[in-house]
């Protein structure tokens, strides 16, 4: 007697898309009750209004800091190199103009404006602005060494 395997109708088999959305609507639903509806206050903030923090002659940023996401708006004039550091945080540089010479998992990468680099939590990276640059970086969770001002490897004559 051959054997008989049940399958669901056609119908209520659900599409690999249909999956993948009620996961990320299922994600979203956990981080809403996470954090409650007006558990972090609303900010509108003109860049205009923070001020410039000089890290060194060729490096200033400013940055906002939401409760799990920090976003950082860098100026770095031709020639300066960020040092190479790693951190646990994922991070998103997007040059808004100039560019950023990358050394980052054995490979030297230009990122020109237009152009977004993910960077994982803990992979060593170092840059250097061949033109003058301004990024959008940002970071999950904060850098609290930025926060804190203990980002030593950003201060003094570079």
């Amino acid at each position: 007697m051959p054997m008989k395997i049940k399958t669901k109708h056609p119908a209520s088999r659900k599409t690999q898309k249909q999956k993948k959305d009620t996961k990320s609507h299922s994600r979203a639903q956990r981080a809403v009750t996470k954090h409650g509806a007006g558990a972090v206050p609303l900010q509108h903030i003109p860049w205009h209004t923070i001020a410039l923090e000089e890290l060194n002659p060729l490096l200033q940023r400013q940055f906002v800091v939401g409760q799990e996401i920090m976003l950082a708006r860098v100026l770095l004039k031709k020639g300066c190199i960020v040092p190479e550091h790693s951190h646990h945080n994922e991070q998103l540089t997007y040059i808004l103009d100039g560019a950023l010479k990358f050394w980052i998992d054995g490979k030297e990468i230009v990122v020109h404006a237009g152009e977004v680099l993910c960077i994982p939590a803990h992979m060593p990276h170092k840059a250097e602005a061949v033109e003058d640059t301004v990024d959008l970086d940002v970071f999950t969770p904060p850098r609290a060494d930025w926060i804190n001002r203990t980002d030593q490897y950003l201060r003094g004559d570079k």
